[in-house]
C-alpha cells in the first residue's frame, strides 16, 4: 500500500529554480508516488508546471495552479482550486523560502521585508486558508520548511532568513497546539545544507567569499568537512522526511521539528579557513 493513498496534498514552492531537483519539486513527485493527488504551486509557471508534467508522464495526478505566497488573493485563489478539483486537503506543505545576504546593519529594510513576507507571511496565509477545510474534514497533516540556519549561525550573515526560519518552528509549535483537538497536525523539517539548484546557484559565490577557499570546489569540499556524515543532503532526503511527516505513519507526531542536516547541528562548528 501507498504510504499517501487517496491523499490530496497541496504544496506551495513545488518548482525548482533551476535544472535538477529542488526540495520542493521533489517533495511533490515523492507524494504522488506515494498515491497522493497533488497540486503543485509555484510563482514560477515554468517550473511549477514542469513538476505537474513530470507526476502526469509517471502516472499520477496532478494539478498546477500559479501563486504568490505573501499574496493573500492568490493563495485563497490556489487552495480554491484545489478544493474545487478534488474537494479536501489532507497534506499542506509549505516550501517556499528565499534568503538575502546581510547582517543587521547592511541590509536594507525592503529585503528584510521581502523574506519575512516571502518565508513566514506566506505560511501564515497558507495555513490560514487551509485549516479552516481541514478543520471541517477532522483531519489534516501540515508539514513547513524551516532551517538549521534557524537554530544555529552557520556562518553566512543572513539575519532576516534566519529570523524568519526561527520564528517557523514557534509558529508551527503554535498550530500544533490549537489544532490537535480538531484533528490536524503541524511540524516542521528543518534541511541542514541540501545540494539542490538553488544552493548551486549561489555557491560559487558564497562558498567562496565566506569561507576564504581559491575557488568554489574547494570551498565545497571544505563546508562538507565540517558535517559528520561528510557529505551534502539531496532533495530526495528532505523529501523522504515530508512523505514520513505527513503520512500516518506520523499519526503521534505534531509540533516538533525533524532535522534533516547529516549531523550539522548536533556539533559545535571548529574554524573554517
Amino acid at each position: 500500500m501507498q504510504r499517501l493513498e487517496d491523499k490530496i496534498a497541496i504544496v506551495f514552492g513545488a518548482g525548482s529554480c533551476g535544472p535538477g531537483w529542488g526540495n520542493g519539486k521533489a517533495v511533490a513527485v515523492a507524494f504522488a508516488r506515494q498515491g497522493a493527488k497533488v497540486l503543485a504551486v509555484d510563482l514560477d509557471a515554468a517550473a511549477g508546471a514542469e513538476t505537474r508534467d513530470i507526476i502526469r508522464g509517471e502516472g499520477g495526478e496532478c494539478d498546477f495552479a500559479q501563486a504568490d505566497v505573501a499574496d493573500e488573493s492568490q493563495v485563497r485563489d490556489a487552495v480554491a482550486a484545489c478544493l474545487a478539483r478534488w474537494g479536501r486537503i489532507d497534506i499542506l506543505h509549505n516550501n517556499v523560502g528565499i534568503s538575502a545576504m546581510g547582517g543587521p546593519e547592511s541590509i536594507d529594510t525592503a529585503t528584510w521585508d521581502h523574506v519575512l513576507d516571502a518565508n513566514l507571511k506566506g505560511m501564515f496565509l497558507t495555513c490560514r486558508h487551509v485549516l479552516p477545510q481541514m478543520v471541517a474534514q477532522g483531519s489534516g497533516a501540515i508539514v513547513n520548511v524551516g532551517s538549521v540556519s534557524g537554530m544555529r549561525y552557520l556562518g553566512l550573515p543572513q539575519i532576516a532568513y534566519a529570523t524568519s526560519k526561527g520564528a517557523i518552528v514557534t509558529f508551527t509549535r503554535a498550530i500544533a497546539a490549537e489544532y490537535g483537538p480538531k484533528g490536524v497536525r503541524a511540524n516542521v523539517l528543518s534541511p541542514g545544507i541540501v545540494d539542490t539548484p538553488l544552493l548551486a546557484r549561489g555557491a560559487a559565490v558564497t562558498f567562496r567569499e565566506t569561507f576564504g577557499a581559491g575557488d568554489a570546489s574547494a570551498a565545497r569540499k571544505l563546508r562538507e568537512s565540517t558535517i559528520p556524515l561528510r557529505r551534502f543532503g539531496d532533495a530526495w532526503d528532505v523529501a523522504n522526511a515530508a512523505v514520513f511527516l505527513a503520512s500516518e505513519e506520523a499519526r503521534y507526531i505534531t509540533g516538533t521539528e525533524l532535522v534533516v542536516d547529516g549531523g550539522l547541528t548536533c556539533q559545535v562548528q571548529y574554524p573554517l579557513r
